[in-house]
């Protein structure tokens, strides 16, 4: 079934202001649904975690929600699924915890598309154990980063390959089954930023060959946390320093504290929303599970970014002066753009003047931005959703046609 962008649209409150959104890779609108379960949460009897009282009780279901919603949506065991403040603080605390047995002689290798939250917290650990951290490149001219770049560095001292499952940036997607045959041929780990990526393509993280997935559910409709899924098994083999008293069971042993429960319901709402993009519902019967739910719904989802990517990216490479730097054949519905003689913030201030909200910068992209040439400054960044409609599309880029025609 086609996505009806105008019923998607009705659910979001935020869209009554007129506002062109296109800063989805950076934090998408919220709908209506998800920020109602957060008030609910807040607002009802909850307490502590616990079996005794209807509060405790309730706070417990709603995290065991969160935990199978996120399965759900990610085709992962439930069991393996881990919260936090943000997938950067995960995959530090991660980094610091999978490091503790490295030492000199060992390898780390990142890659130079990646977010620097999937870079840094590698290179930090690597730095503190004395092990050596080994750089992967992509070709600026097509932005693509093949299995073979990984391979060419990976060695039977590599402990854990890190790499974006697309480019928060560029939306390159690289091939993630080869990749995780490289890593797991040399006895290696693989992790993965899926952070771009979970909000556009249908997720299968054992398909994937990703050993640890990290997302953040406000990418994807939901509210400000992190999420980690990795095998329940795997988690098991990891101590991360934790107090006293918490629990050592798998997956709570990562999570630091009081779960934020209003977050975590909100996360359940934003993945039930998504389960109906394609205008149909689960099956209470059980004849569409919620993960095929999503599935379908993905599946009209990356229609309705592809069409609308295919219109925009006609418009905006015809015209005179600017670059396009998304060209991975394999790639999110995210355009980085700039334009010869014009500071992208100038082009981002012009946009807002229009109702139209892009973006720019290099958005934590820092090697990525400079391996493209385009340094601290970084382009000019429209990112697609599941709410955006060809006007919007219109509307940026006529916007982008009137700023550089006035300075031509």
């Amino acid at each position: 079934m086609a996505l009806d962008v105008d019923r998607v649209r009705s659910h979001f409150p935020s869209l009554r202001s007129g506002v062109a959104h296109f800063d989805g890779p950076g934090g998408s609108q919220t709908p209506e649904v998800v920020a109602r379960a957060v008030a609910d949460t807040m607002t009802s009897s909850i307490s502590n975690r616990g079996t005794v009282t209807p509060a405790e009780r309730r706070a417990d279901g709603v995290v065991l929600e969160a935990r199978a919603a996120i399965g759900d949506l990610l085709g992962a065991d439930p069991r393996g699924v881990v919260f936090g403040r943000s997938a950067t603080e995960l995959t530090f605390h991660l980094a610091r915890t999978l490091s503790t047995g490295w030492g000199p002689g060992d390898e780390v290798v990142v890659s130079r598309l990646d977010h620097d939250a999937n870079v840094r917290p590698w290179v930090l650990a690597a730095e503190a154990r004395g092990a050596t951290v080994r750089w992967v490149a992509f070709d600026p001219a097509t932005g693509e980063l093949d299995a073979s770049d990984v391979a060419a560095v990976v060695s039977d001292r590599t402990r854990l390959v890190a790499v974006t499952a697309a480019s928060n940036l560029i939306g390159t997607r690289p091939d993630l089954p080869a990749i995780a045959d490289v890593a797991h041929d040399a006895g290696a780990l693989l992790w993965v930023d899926g952070v771009h990526a979970t909000a556009h393509v249908s997720t299968d993280v054992p398909a994937s060959g990703a050993d640890f997935w990290v997302c953040s559910p406000y990418k994807f409709l939901g509210p400000h946390l992190g999420t980690l899924a990795a095998r329940p098994e795997l988690l098991e083999t990891l101590h991360p320093a934790k107090l006293v008293p918490s629990t050592d069971a798998v997956p709570e042993r990562f999570e630091l504290g009081t779960l934020p429960y209003e977050l975590l319901a909100g996360t359940t709402a934003a993945v039930d929303f998504l389960a109906t993009l394609d205008g149909a519902a689960p099956d209470a019967s059980g004849t569409r599970t919620r993960r095929e739910a999503l599935v379908a719904s993905f599946a009209a989802l990356e229609a309705h970014e592809d069409a609308l990517l295919a219109t925009l990216e006609e418009r905006l490479r015809a015209v005179p002066g600017l670059t396009v730097w998304s060209n991975a054949k394999r790639r999110t519905p995210t355009l980085l753009f700039t334009v010869d003689g014009l500071d992208p913030q100038a082009v981002r201030a012009g946009l807002a003047e229009r109702g139209v909200s892009a973006p720019a910068g290099h958005f934590y992209a820092w090697e990525c931005s400079h391996h493209l040439g385009l340094g601290a400054g970084g382009g000019v960044r429209a990112g697609l959703a599941p709410y955006t409609s060809t006007d919007d599309v219109e509307r940026l880029a006529r916007g982008v046609e009137e700023i550089v025609g006035a300075e031509r």
